[in-house]
């Protein structure tokens, strides 16, 4: 990558690091961050860098009014071929499988409007802080297109009629329906959303790393399973977990009452 490449990537996803937790912003304001080839490619390196790096959590906001208004649908518009559409679609879903795969937890920071792939974005990351201003929507119905690869996240983490509402209606909905329908975790006053979400990063960073990482891979892992599966699955990953130095060292922690020195190991 030149010089001049990686400047241009590099003010699309602002990237900041505190103790641990990584904040990444997307950075195109004056377009409501909407998810640009660019864009998406940039947040691409962002997360395949910090996959590789110590960091224990990732928080996703968006710069300016609004988190994510989804795709750009004036840069899809300018080519309109099939070959075009196929490749969007199959770095964006490239993308969502990156964060869920992620070894961190990341947490999406979510203020004014998340909408059709922006609301996938929210709903991709493992857990959502909205403010009082956010909106969700997937209202690609409403122009023809409907949200099919939004839907993915939408049924992994929404009650199924309460997905099947947002795609069909394609109306948008406050933070408190968000939280509702269990798309967002909590909610925060506009101007706490910031401390809000730090502090819950700050509380998952506070924990042993490898076991932050095994328990995520096994959470997503054992979902797509079916019950007999998944505890099976589940029961030998807690045992090599059990055999670990964190769990030793939590566990003994514990019985003496002490907080515990994380190895990360």
């Amino acid at each position: 990558m030149t010089a001049s490449a990686a400047k241009d990537r590099d003010a699309l996803v602002l990237h900041e690091e505190t103790d641990g937790v990584v904040r990444l912003t997307l950075n195109r304001p004056q377009a409501r961050n909407s998810l640009s080839r660019a864009l998406m490619a940039a947040l691409q390196d962002a997360l395949d860098d910090v996959a590789q790096s110590p960091a224990r959590v990732v928080i996703l906001g968006g710069a300016g009014p609004a988190f994510c208004a989804g795709h750009d649908l004036k840069e899809i518009r300018r080519d309109p071929q099939r070959e075009t559409y196929a490749a969007l679609f199959a770095q964006c879903s490239r993308l969502m499988q990156t964060i869920v795969a992620l070894p961190q937890p990341v947490i999406a920071q979510v203020h004014g409007p998340a909408s059709a792939a922006g609301c996938q974005l929210v709903a991709t990351c493992d857990l959502a802080v909205a403010g009082q201003s956010a909106r969700f929507a997937t209202p690609g119905v409403n122009i023809g297109l409907f949200c099919s690869t939004p839907m993915v996240a939408l049924t992994r983490n929404l009650a199924p009629k309460h997905a099947m509402e947002m795609l069909l209606t394609g109306e948008m909905y406050d933070a408190s329906a968000a939280v509702r329908m269990g798309l967002v975790n909590r909610i925060a006053a506009d101007d706490d959303l910031t401390a809000a979400t730090e502090a819950l990063a700050r509380q998952i960073a506070s924990k042993s790393r490898t076991t932050v990482k095994t328990g995520k891979q096994a959470f997503y892992r054992q979902r797509e399973m079916d019950l007999a599966a998944a505890y099976d699955y589940a029961s030998r990953v807690m045992t090599e977990n059990m055999l670990r130095a964190d769990a030793e060292e939590g566990i003994d922690a514990f019985i003496e009452k002490r907080e515990p020195v994380w190895k990360d190991s």
